[in-house]
């Protein structure tokens, strides 16, 4: 009768513990209504489309995605295995003898290579038993065996917008380390350096850190950690409504934490708490090399229903 006692006391202080944990972490209401599931991306309107026009000035387009291929660097036991049909997949049809070629792909979708993170990839832990997703949806609301039941990438809507690109590595006079955090005045300072204007709401704000120099020729130094925005970031980026954010690392948050207390906490902060896209692995290089900071930003993500995030090669024309 005392063990059982004890028993119950343990789990009553856990669940005391973990309640008190979630009242400094609760998730709002979505400011565009309790049924939505599109987030930021219901900042696309007509008129960010026709600012992104604007900055088509040179009709230069470039894939700021990466190949998506077995060797690249793959977070934590997440796999990528291409298959072939080991010859034909059918034919040959018809008196022209057609032929055929199909492919099996076996991958956590959305989450490997170049990806964007959905509104259901990310939570809060409210207590021992649950978790609350963005617009305050609690975990049996969205979590499916089949998929999630709310919040899948299938409801962002495309995004066609300005994008900067922040150059932290020109700012800083050399490329960042893994557990270098770059900070509110690291992103206010690279924009006056650049002479461009600052972040406004429906925009995409990518930031360079130099981390992408790891890609597939490091893959142990680039899964160590990584260079990136903390909680002081997260919300100036939130502060301004943006769409996305996105960097040329895997999380595009500073690992490790400052706090080593905390982890991924700028995912909850955007993704969470302000339906803020994230778009890792992205090829920010190929923007800074060729001297642009301004630019339209075109994708959609792949709409596979009830999935956490998309994989894709996001645009930019300038």
């Amino acid at each position: 009768m005392k063990l059982k006692l004890l028993s119950t006391l343990a789990i009553l202080t856990t669940m005391t513990a973990s309640a008190v944990l979630a009242e400094g972490h609760t998730v709002p209401t979505s400011k565009w209504g309790a049924d939505d599931q599109a987030g930021a991306s219901n900042y696309m309107t007509a008129e960010k489309a026709m600012e992104a026009i604007a900055l088509m000035q040179t009709g230069t387009v470039v894939s700021i995605g990466r190949v998506y291929e077995a060797e690249m660097p793959l977070f934590g036991t997440r796999a990528f295995a291409l298959r072939g049909t080991s010859g034909l997949a059918g034919g040959p049809l018809g008196g022209n003898k057609v032929v055929w070629m199909d492919d099996f792909l076996a991958t956590e979708i959305g989450q490997v290579g170049t990806q964007f993170d959905g509104l259901g990839h990310i939570g809060v832990g409210t207590n021992a038993f649950g978790a609350t997703f963005y617009n305050n949806l609690e975990a049996g609301e969205v979590v499916g065996a089949n998929g999630l039941k709310k919040l899948g990438v299938e409801h962002v809507k495309p995004i066609f917008t300005r994008g900067i690109v922040l150059d932290i590595v020109a700012l800083r006079g050399a490329p960042m380390d893994a557990g270098d955090e770059v900070t509110a005045a690291d992103l206010e300072a690279a924009i006056e350096r650049q002479g461009i204007e600052g972040p406004g709401e429906g925009d995409v704000v990518l930031i360079h850190t130099g981390w992408g120099r790891h890609w597939i020729t490091d893959n142990a130094t680039f899964n160590s950690g990584a260079p990136g925005i903390g909680m002081e970031g997260a919300k100036w980026l939130a502060e301004r409504n943006i769409a996305v954010v996105g960097s040329d690392t895997w999380p595009v948050e500073v690992v490790p934490n400052p706090d080593p207390e905390s982890v991924f906490q700028a995912h909850q902060e955007l993704i969470t708490r302000n339906g803020i896209f994230i778009h890792e692995n992205i090829a920010t290089e190929v923007l800074v090399d060729a001297g642009v900071s301004e630019f339209a930003y075109i994708f959609t993500p792949l709409a596979v229903k009830g999935a956490t995030g998309s994989p894709g090669a996001p645009l930019a024309v300038y």
